[in-house]
């Protein structure tokens, strides 16, 4: 079953008003829950609900209205929190038990992500880290270094490719053998076809074990083409990065922080869908530049599928009981929606958002 249509707008009048209140709801929200994974997606989910509300919120009103829903939005998972540790011994736990060894693989992992970072330069770390720890944007970022946000985003792809190779390398406890190793793996992390024939990197990989051994995690998150990019959708680590690489692409537009944050919304949302219902899937996200710009956002999974569609985008509904926004609100807040579910087979969700200067 398939859905097709383009979905509401947000009143245009409310995007200044919303994105003046980012900082003040992160600080709130931070303040609560520190650095929890969901820290992000409560901000976000606090700030849709301020949008949806917009409407009915009456002038010099709208900054305690998004005080109040960021501590209740905040108190909520607590309560679903706390109501879950409760009820757990309700139910069987079938999970297998983790491993004896978990512990020590987690700790490889971390250390080598530290020698990684220590390996790129100073400027590269201290704009990654903005970026990914404290959610500044590309045009931030962009203002601060005399540079624009396209620059700031090329660059960002850079350093996660450079940082892929790095953590790579830190986790094989390898030293590259040639000095075309790393040019070569940097060239394939990225996805860049230019750089990878210009490396000879084809010629490399059958030359190279520790390369070609590499080659293959590398290859799986390099990003497509200028403009478009690929996720492997499979973890909450997974969301984030996601959500993160579709606000890094929308942010060359000239999209303000407000749609930022509508957009990034709804990737965090389909993307949960593909984890707690399929377990794994991908997300891509492409640039559109024709006669209207705007970009595009494909989540595809292979898992059981949706039995009714209808019901599922009627307001209200929801298969979990999570903080989540459900495919009713992903259609809300982006100009164009469209679901294909087989059940058995699968789901893709496609969602378009315009600039709305070429709307």
């Amino acid at each position: 079953m398939s859905v097709t249509e383009r979905a509401g707008e947000n009143p245009e009048q409310s995007a200044d008003g919303v994105a003046d209140l980012v900082p003040m709801v992160r600080r709130i929200v931070h303040a609560r829950v520190g650095s929890h994974p969901a820290a992000e997606d409560l901000v976000q989910e606090t700030l849709t609900r301020v949008l949806a509300a917009m409407p009915t919120i009456e002038d010099g009103m709208l900054e305690p209205y998004a005080i109040v829903t960021a501590r209740n939005v905040v108190a909520s998972m607590w309560r679903d929190d706390d109501r879950k540790r409760r009820n757990q011994h309700r139910a069987l736990d079938l999970s297998a038990p983790e491993p004896p060894d978990a512990r020590v693989v987690i700790d490889e992992e971390q250390s080598a992500m530290a020698t990684a970072l220590a390996r790129l330069g100073e400027r590269e770390r201290r704009t990654l880290l903005a970026h990914e720890v404290t959610g500044t944007d590309t045009r931030t970022l962009a203002e601060r270094e005399g540079s624009t946000a396209g620059a700031v985003a090329a660059s960002l792809n850079r350093t996660r490719a450079r940082l892929r190779v790095e953590y790579l390398l830190a986790l094989e406890q390898a030293e590259p053998p040639t000095d075309r190793c790393r040019p070569v793996m940097v060239a394939l992390s990225s996805g860049d076809q230019r750089r990878q024939r210009e490396v000879q990197a084809a010629q490399h990989l059958l030359e190279c074990d520790l390369c070609a051994r590499l080659s293959e995690p590398l290859l799986e998150r390099g990003q497509q083409r200028d403009g478009s990019l690929r996720v492997a959708i499979a973890a909450d680590p997974d969301i984030v990065a996601a959500r993160g690489a579709a606000r890094e692409l929308a942010a060359r537009l000239a999209f303000g922080p407000t749609e930022l944050t509508v957009i990034a919304t709804a990737v965090s949302e389909v993307c949960r869908n593909i984890v707690r219902f399929a377990g794994s899937g991908e997300v891509v996200v492409e640039l559109l530049d024709g006669p209207r710009r705007g970009i595009q956002i494909v989540a595809r999974d292979g898992g059981p599928g949706i039995p009714d569609v209808g019901r599922a985008l009627t307001d209200g509904f929801s298969s979990y009981g999570g903080l989540g926004l459900g495919l009713p609100g992903v259609r809300r807040l982006m100009d164009e929606f469209a679901i294909a579910s087989e059940p058995g087979h699968g789901t893709t969700v496609t969602i378009t958002k315009w600039e709305s200067d070429h709307g």
